[in-house]
């Protein structure tokens, strides 16, 4: 090999781009993607405090429909196999986490026809809020897995038991939490859809049940902001979250999408979900590789929030991509690092926060998201809490 040639490669492996040491991860931080302007207003603002965040998955949002429920306040544990504590909260908030998502599931914890949550199961809630809420975090409560003809389902033939469902629940939760500013955030549904269906997980537009549902989504929407809105104090103004047809980012810029209506000037957020490019990041059986070079992967994620921009942040109307990550594929440590930078490198100059979905699951087959394990108060993979950080724009 000619001599002129080791000088170059070792010039090569030194680059941004390079290729690290065997058995090691590089961290890198993403230049090459350009920032675009959005107005200057309170609720971008807003969406700047907001930073990056996680999501208390697999915890509040457990439930468990057996006839045979002993204690409602177990069901906590059920799926992560830990109760949540103040030292969890405060890592998530150290590492650099600026909002926590803490996704509710309601109806193992009510009761009657008025839906009247269990007041030890609102008390418990409220406890990890203020955990979050104190240490000066932006903390998003939702209603979550409730999506059932029982409690709320887009279709009109249960809109009597869903809008009854969706106003006791938020009246319940305006009053309890009226004095929490507008660092607390309300939104209003997981990803409302037509569960059991061949539709649950796509909106055909000229499908009249789906038609249909986005029609029904769209009224709870509006139900929900009216019902905070009347509840006084610090609800009358606090930014409330609202998700399109399976809070899919594709659905929220369909034209039947529609934004609800509002006393308070532009606080309504909208929220979306995307866990893009599905066949790396959450298909069962797809590729466990992600490639910053390769052009086609990148593109996904760049066409989402480059809609969700045009169509909401650029007429400075605020969104949140609510849930994001990446599940582990036997080991693919480096994929999952790369895609985490370029993810939130993306967003973050597109001006849309991003919330890593944690279900603090780490073994098995299934949907392993997890990076911060709860058990031993650990982040058994650092590489992708220093590659969404060091991505944040300043």
């Amino acid at each position: 090999m000619k001599k002129w040639i080791w000088p170059l490669l070792l010039i090569l492996c030194l680059l941004p781009l390079s290729c690290p040491a065997e058995g090691t991860v590089a961290v890198r931080k993403i230049n090459a993607i350009q920032a675009l302007e959005a107005p200057d207003n309170e609720a971008m603002r807003f969406l700047k405090s907001m930073g990056v965040g996680w999501n208390l998955g697999n915890t509040f949002d457990a439930y468990n429909d057996s006839p045979f429920l002993r204690d409602e306040m177990e069901i906590e544990k059920y799926w992560c196999q830990v109760y949540t504590t103040e030292e969890m909260i405060e890592a998530i908030q150290q590492a650099g986490f600026s909002t926590i998502r803490i996704p509710v599931s309601w109806h193992n914890h009510v009761s009657g026809a008025d839906f009247t949550i269990s007041k030890a199961w609102l008390d418990r809630v409220q406890t990890v809020v203020d955990w979050a809420y104190s240490r000066g975090m932006v903390v998003i409560l939702n209603t979550h897995h409730d999506c059932s003809t029982r409690y709320y389902y887009p279709l009109e033939k249960y809109a009597e038991v869903s809008e009854r469902y969706i106003a006791s629940i938020f009246r319940q939760l305006a009053e309890r939490f009226r004095d929490y500013d507008e660092r607390l955030v309300f939104e209003s549904m997981n990803e409302p859809r037509l569960v059991n269906t061949q539709h649950e997980w796509w909106f055909d537009g000229d499908n009249a049940e789906c038609q249909e549902a986005m029609r029904c989504i769209n009224r709870l929407n509006q139900l929900f902001v009216d019902t905070v809105r009347a509840g006084g104090g610090c609800n009358e103004t606090r930014y409330l979250m609202v998700p399109s047809y399976d809070a899919n980012p594709d659905y929220a810029v369909r034209e039947e999408f529609v934004l609800p209506k509002d006393s308070a000037d532009n606080r309504i957020i909208v929220s979306a979900h995307a866990y893009t490019p599905y066949s790396f990041a959450l298909e069962d059986g797809g590729t466990a590789s992600f490639d910053l070079n390769n052009n086609t992967q990148t593109g996904e994620i760049n066409r989402f929030m480059l809609a969700l921009y045009h169509r909401y942040i650029e007429q400075g109307i605020p969104a949140v991509i609510g849930e994001f990550g990446a599940r582990d594929k036997k080991g693919n440590l480096q994929s999952r690092v790369d895609f985490a930078a370029y993810y939130v490198a993306s967003a973050q100059a597109r001006h849309l926060p991003c919330l890593w979905w944690d279900n603090n699951a780490f073994q098995g087959n299934g949907e392993l998201f997890g990076i911060y394990d709860r058990k031993n108060n650990a982040w058994p993979h650092p590489e992708i809490v220093e590659a969404i950080m060091k991505n944040v724009l300043e």
